[in-house]
């Protein structure tokens, strides 16, 4: 008896991926994130007009942390999920000119799944640089199926571009390093190849790890007739457009959820929904009481839906309402495949597996940095007070040019005012000493890794070049 005791607190405690009751062996891993989708546009979060039933159901089974936050604009977001460290760190400070290129020196979540055995593949948008060696067949990923620059048909100077000509409906998509001529719509055709890869990975002893990245909602608002017909009459003309947009999201979505329970998956496979940056042609409609948008250092900007399922393992239907922020993906899904982060990677985020367990475990305060970037070429150093905040778990303090000659910090304490209505800088001037004296180390401390600031692309765009090699062009 006393033995027995013994072997089950041994299995309590053992790391997340070993046997269990439930299950067997490291979960597979399906991760969602869209594109310009705020916290806003969800029905589970009240917004008063769209309708995801699917994610919704999502939403019931998971936990779900409330006070989530990303970066301001894609491709930033982007390059601290799979590093878990500052994008800043990374050289990523823009989502073009080449300051979208995470670098090479970066250790990525593919790297660290691929390291205990996952097998991974990604499909959608990367848009961490389309040169070769930055492309995510090069960065740990086994499986690539995407379209170039931050969206479908974006094409800028330099390496930043899609495929010449490309569009939402019938996209060409660079598969495995080979371009396929696809039929229907972007969203569709993503989740759909995601299937069949899902589909061809059951029975393999590896773990899958599965990357959506959609490029919609983002503009331009191109929306499937009869998804953009439910919601006309009922809003806007673009907000009928983009909730159309997020209604096929919810449906794919569905359609995930609905084949991992039939291929009996769901119980082991880690089911993560989250969106890249704050809300865009939806917040005029509803913002959940925020200020802000994407490309601002407010609430509104950055706090985003993140929804954690692993039926086997954690609670459903918790709500956790702890600072947390993308930087923490990296180190969670090491902790739970049990991964070992190499010692000379210094991470900025800490592992939500403790508040996965349970929602009052101990969370120690901590400050985030948010710099939307985008400075002009050279300007770095201009820049330091442009369109940034620091956020503890209660004081946000944001800095913005606005309409002021010389801009101020301005203080929110986010507990009492989610809006961030009223400042309260001079009921506080301790506060925004310290958090401002952190700021001012942080972005000391960020300068040596802003390594794409004088890059130079290439003459064409690399999507370009590789279409016009596979199915002729002319580069002139």
């Amino acid at each position: 008896m006393r033995f027995a005791v013994i072997l089950a607190l041994f299995a309590f405690i053992g790391p997340l991926h070993a046997d269990g009751p439930k299950t067997k062996r490291k979960p597979n891993i399906v991760f969602v994130i869209t594109d310009d989708q705020g916290y806003g546009d969800l029905s589970c979060h009240g917004n008063p007009i769209l309708k995801t039933p699917n994610i919704d159901k999502l939403y019931a089974r998971s936990v779900r942390f409330t006070d989530f936050n990303v970066s301001p604009t894609c491709a930033p977001t982007r390059a601290a999920l799979m590093t878990g460290r500052h994008e800043f760190r990374s050289g990523v400070t823009h989502t073009i000119n080449e300051r979208e290129r995470l670098s090479l020196s970066a250790y990525t979540l593919a790297q660290l799944l691929k390291s205990v055995g996952y097998f991974n593949g990604i499909f959608g948008k990367w848009h961490l640089g389309d040169e070769a060696a930055y492309q995510p067949n090069r960065r740990g990923f086994d499986e690539v199926f995407i379209h170039g620059a931050g969206g479908i048909g974006q094409t800028y100077p330099g390496s930043c571009g899609d495929a010449p000509g490309n569009k939402y409906f019938d996209p060409a998509i660079l598969h495995n390093g080979t371009f396929v001529k696809t039929k229907g719509y972007c969203t569709d055709v993503f989740f759909d190849q995601a299937l069949r890869w899902i589909d061809s990975r059951r029975g393999e002893k590896e773990p899958f790890f599965c990357w959506i990245a959609t490029n919609a909602p983002h503009m331009p608002l191109v929306v499937r007739n009869e998804d953009e017909a439910k919601y006309a009459g009922k809003t806007t003309p673009d907000a009928a457009k983009f909730f159309g947009m997020i209604s096929n999201i919810d449906d794919n979505v569905g359609k995930l959820l609905a084949k991992l329970k039939e291929w009996n998956l769901e119980e082991d496979t880690i089911f993560v929904f989250m969106t890249d940056n704050g809300g865009t042609v939806g917040v005029p409609i509803f913002n959940a009481g925020m200020r802000g948008s994407k490309v601002t250092p407010y609430l509104g900007g950055t706090r985003v839906p993140f929804f954690f399922s692993w039926p086997a393992r954690f609670p459903a239907g918790v709500d956790v309402d702890r600072l947390t922020a993308h930087l923490d993906i990296f180190p969670t899904f090491a902790e739970i495949t049990g991964a070992t982060i190499p010692e000379n990677l210094k991470l900025d985020g800490r592992s939500l597996v403790p508040l996965l367990k349970d929602r009052n475990a101990d969370w120690p305060d901590r400050t985030l940095f948010t710099h939307v970037g985008r400075w002009a070429k050279g300007k770095a150093a201009d820049s330091k007070h442009f369109h940034c905040s620091v956020r503890t778990t209660r004081y946000q303090m944001v800095r913005t040019p606005g309409k002021k000659q010389k801009p101020e910090w301005e203080l929110f304490d986010v507990k009492a005012d989610p809006g961030e209505k009223f400042n309260v800088i001079d009921k506080h001037p301790e506060i925004a000493r310290r958090m401002e004296a952190e700021y001012d180390r942080w972005w000391q401390d960020i300068q040596p890794s802003l390594a794409n600031e004088d890059a130079v692309g290439p003459k064409y765009n690399t999507f370009h070049e590789l279409y016009w090699k596979q199915f002729g062009g002319d580069p002139k």
